[in-house]
């Protein structure tokens, strides 16, 4: 039995088996299931369950992961028929939908470019032939071969659909160039003419307005039309009426929409009266004007009406489809509409005996078409999009599906192999002739969307990185690629994890493979990456690793590879950041500082933004200018306003409605203020209201060791301070006032925290008493004068922050459960800055703070400041430990321990599941409980 014919039997019996009562849940078998039941290679079964499908003989039902059905079987229990051909559907209850009777097709929904750069066009376009009573003439302006003449049809479909026009109204269609040298033998073509009208003219005859009557009349290149026939035309669109040539009297009349087609300028080839006639004039942009994707998508349309004629499945490379996309010129749909014909013609030739069909490869390219991939490299831009919407595989038109599909169409496991993009490349566009450089920046740009979409397909299936990989390679490859990943997510100081650590995988098994075959990767790539990149750098210390490891010489060009990948694999987290917008009042007073920042910063990322307003414009513009900017980008975090004055620092409430995200605003921006800003939502990660907080009271980056005058000079408006004591007010002293500084902010205090030492500690205290009120001291040593005083035990413990906050605000309960203890924060942030090597301290410390609140909400009685911030700085490094796959072993009796405890930190760490995907060792829970 062939291995289609195994699948379909198995999918025949368990359709057979399933349940006729349960119509409305998810029914069907997946790929892997298939896969795993007959032992199968997952992208085997994904391709011949494609076949089966298109065969329709099984059911597809659309989801994750992708659910087939035996179709007859689904029919029987249904009650319904599905009819001929390839079924799929959202769910069950979809098929009872998909047979209702259908509603009339809009005609303009098969027009590509519809709902994108037609929009307006199909707008009017409707308009027109809605408009009462009985529509709109229209102009149709545009080069040739945009599809003026498509977009005509489209518009007299839609009449009939919106029933404007009866089921069996004409089109008719006439050129005016045809007769543009003889102007009378043109107006009796339109018109009609009577017998006897000029020489030969024997017996009467009806004209296209005649013919057209109750529908439409086509004029196109209506610019070739005479000026009496132009008269005469404007005359007919006025009353109606009309005469045939040779008539004295506009006797008859007719119910025609004139829809006109020109190349030209309309006011500058047609008479201003009869322009002012037509009321609709809309104009066709040239398909080289149009975004890649809709390039994209008539290119496909095309192909597949070639495969269709051939019958054959139609194989075309990406650099093909690439060229075909950099050589739209002015020749526009026409000209590209011919070339495809004749590259499927030669293919068709070369394959005619090849039953898997016809490939259409770059070589058979003519020059002119060649040189469209130079055309398009040139533009980065639109190159990487293009490379992004094709992927890296052959692109396969089959006939008679809809379906413009890579090889394997489904999301199983298919081989990543960069060698083989890279090497294939290089020899092809090399072959060519194209410059090294050029070269460079394809590769660059096509390993990056190559190494994206690989990762981005997996992502969907439900398994972990780790677990997709060990279906490929084996355990110990991924442990070192782990340890790989963590070096360089600690190295870049940024999200590398997952993406790379898929891609590097299977790049190293490939790696390894060669070097026992001896097989040389293509020395052409040397050079791909600039020699100062942190990306060659890094690379660099990888191949370092992986020689320690496997014991091999890792070549340069091997390096270069790896550094590919790493430009390639950071992570999209713009999703996952707030989007901060700089406003103040000028001409460019934002866009300055903005740019002053980034400079500083050493970014030009997207998601900071400068927005000026003049002296004369209106908040309103600047609040609509805000919401157009933030509406095209990620910003689901939140936005941060940072704005120096007036009306920008109230549109915070309306912009937040505008675009459905959190809002907040701080005023009196500065250089400084706008690079704390970066730095904290960039490398730290901190979510909106954290960031908000932090920023609330930061006026720039002060020295540490300020002197007294300056200390002092720093009081409130009331005069009040608070100061910290230990031995050499410096050094610990710093850190105290630091702490205290937070305890007061997060209560929205902003007292001045003064540091003194020991050494004459009661004059630094009447110097700083002269003249200003000292509310509060925190520190090591209890001062004769009379002040209140907190022990640094009671600030650590927690107590004291409580007390604190009461003293200066003159009420308890100020500070927020749900913020937890800053003090805790604070010392916590600290010794995990020191202890985690690979995890990022300021992303984990929310996570532990949640995970204090989730235990301590369990619990009967508060733990202590010292045992908490112990239990959660374990915590985080047990996460690390399991993150490099290093738990801890629990040498005691776990029977001994309170089981209470150990199942209130199990619950508590489930976020670590929910948020992390990280499961802690059973031993960690028993170290934990045994501290508490």
């Amino acid at each position: 039995m062939k291995r289609g014919e195994r699948i379909y039997a198995y999918i025949q019996q368990g359709s057979e088996a399933w349940p006729g009562d349960q119509v409305t849940g998810r029914i069907g078998f997946d790929a892997q299931q298939i896969a795993a039941a007959l032992d199968i290679l997952r992208n085997n079964v994904s391709k011949e369950l494609n076949e089966l499908h298109r065969q329709g003989k099984i059911v597809k039902f659309l989801g994750r992961p992708v659910l087939y059905f035996d179709k007859a079987c689904l029919e029987s229990a249904l009650g319904v028929e599905l009819g001929e051909g390839a079924c799929q559907f959202d769910d069950v209850e979809a098929i009872s939908q998909s047979k209702a009777p259908a509603e009339p097709e809009n005609p303009f929904a098969r027009l590509i470019g519809a709902d994108r750069s037609l929009k307006r066009q199909v707008e009017q376009a409707k308009a027109a032939i809605l408009y009462p009573p009985d529509g709109l003439h229209t102009l149709i302006v545009g080069q040739t071969g945009v599809g003026k003449t498509l977009f005509a049809h489209m518009m007299f479909e839609y009449g009939k659909t919106m029933h404007r026009f009866a089921e069996d109204a004409p089109f008719v269609t006439f050129n005016c160039a045809d007769y543009y040298n003889n102007p009378q033998l043109l107006i009796s073509h339109v018109f009609g003419y009577v017998k006897g009208a000029f020489t030969g003219a024997e017996q009467s005859k009806a004209g296209l307005v005649e013919e057209a009557d109750g529908g439409v009349l086509f004029l196109d290149e209506i610019h070739r039309l005479p000026p009496e026939g132009q008269e005469m035309i404007f005359y007919f669109m006025d009353t109606g009426t009309f005469n045939r040539l040779g008539e004295t009297r506009r006797s008859r009349q007719a119910k025609v929409l004139i829809i006109g087609a020109t190349t030209e300028d309309p006011d500058s080839v047609l008479t201003k009266t009869f322009v002012r006639r037509i009321p609709n004039i809309m104009k066709i942009p040239p398909l080289a004007e149009r975004s890649s994707g809709e390039k994209l998508d008539i290119i496909k349309l095309m192909f597949q009406d070639e495969a269709q004629r051939v019958k054959k499945p139609i194989r075309v490379g990406v650099e093909t489809i690439k060229a075909l996309v950099g050589s739209i010129g002015s020749g526009n749909v026409g000209q590209l509409k011919s070339n495809i014909k004749l590259l499927c013609a030669q293919a068709f030739l070369s394959g005619i005996d090849s039953p898997e069909g016809i490939e259409v490869d770059f070589k058979m390219l003519p020059q002119q078409i060649r040189n469209g991939l130079l055309t398009l490299s040139a533009n980065r831009q639109a190159l990487a999009e293009v490379t992004k919407a094709l992927g890296s595989d052959s692109c396969i038109i089959v006939p008679p599906g809809p379906e413009f599909q890579l090889t394997d169409a489904d999301s199983g496991v298919e081989p990543f192999n960069l060698y083989q993009v890279v090497e294939a490349k290089v020899d092809l566009l090399k072959g060519e002739g194209i410059s090294s450089d050029l070269i460079k920046q394809i590769l660059a740009t096509d390993v990056n969307i190559y190494v994206r979409n690989l990762y981005n397909k997996k992502h969907s299936v439900n398994m972990t990185t780790r677990e997709r990989l060990l279906k490929i390679v084996d355990a110990s490859l991924v442990d070192f690629a782990e340890h790989v990943a963590l070096y360089v997510q600690k190295r870049m100081n940024s999200s590398y994890h997952d993406r790379f650590l898929y891609a590097f995988s299977l790049h190293l098994s490939a790696f390894l493979k060669r070097v026992k075959s001896k097989d040389v990767p293509h020395k052409e790539l040397e050079g791909a990456v600039p020699q100062d990149s942190l990306c060659l750098e890094v690379a660099q210390e990888i191949g370092s690793l992986i020689e320690k490891h496997y014991h091999i010489e890792v070549p340069r060009v091997e390096i270069e590879y790896i550094a590919l990948l790493l430009e390639s694999s950071q992570e999209d987290d713009l999703d996952d950041r707030v989007v901060i917008v700089v406003a103040t009042h000028g001409q460019s007073t934002a866009t300055s500082m903005v740019e002053v920042a980034q400079r500083l910063f050493g970014t030009t990322d997207v998601s900071v933004l400068a927005v000026d307003m003049p002296l004369e414009v209106r908040p309103q513009a600047v609040l609509d200018k805000m919401t157009a900017m933030l509406k095209s980008m990620h910003c689901l975090k939140g936005v941060l306003i940072l704005a120096d004055m007036g009306s920008l620092c109230n549109l915070g409430p309306s912009l937040e409605k505008s675009i459905e995200v959190p809002v907040r605003t701080i005023d009196m921006v500065s250089t400084p203020l706008i690079l704390e800003a970066m730095r904290k939502a960039e490398l730290a990660g901190m979510d909106l209201d954290g960031l908000y907080d932090s920023l609330a009271s930061f006026h720039g980056y002060e020295a540490r060791d300020v002197t007294k005058d300056e200390e002092l000079a720093k009081v409130t408006d009331d005069g009040r301070v608070v100061v910290t004591i230990c031995s050499t007010g410096q050094g610990t002293a710093l850190k105290l006032k630091s702490l205290v500084e937070d305890i007061l902010r997060g209560a929205g205090q902003s007292l001045p925290v003064i540091p003194v030492g020991l050494v004459k500690l009661e004059e630094r205290l009447q110097e700083i008493a002269e003249g200003h009120r000292i509310v509060a001291a925190v520190g090591v040593k209890k001062p004769a004068m009379r002040i209140p005083f907190i022990p640094l035990e009671a600030i650590i413990d927690g107590a004291g922050e409580a007390a604190l906050l009461e003293i200066v605000t003159g009420s308890r309960g100020t500070v927020r459960p749900r913020q937890g203890s800053r003090v805790v924060q604070n010392l916590c942030a600290e010794s995990l800055r020191k202890f985690l090597t690979y995890l990022n301290p300021e992303k984990v410390l929310p996570l532990l703070m949640e995970f204090d609140q989730r235990l301590e909400a369990g619990r009967a009685e508060p733990l202590a400041n010292p045992l908490r911030i112990r239990l959660l700085v374990h915590c985080g490094c047990a996460l690390e430990r399991c993150v490099m796959r290093k738990p801890l072993h629990y040498g005691g009796n776990p029977a001994e321990l309170d089981r209470r405890k150990v199942q209130q930190l199990q619950k508590a760490a489930e976020l670590f599941s929910e948020k992390l995907h990280l499961t802690l060792a059973t031993d960690e829970y028993y170290f934990m409980a045994e501290m508490i």
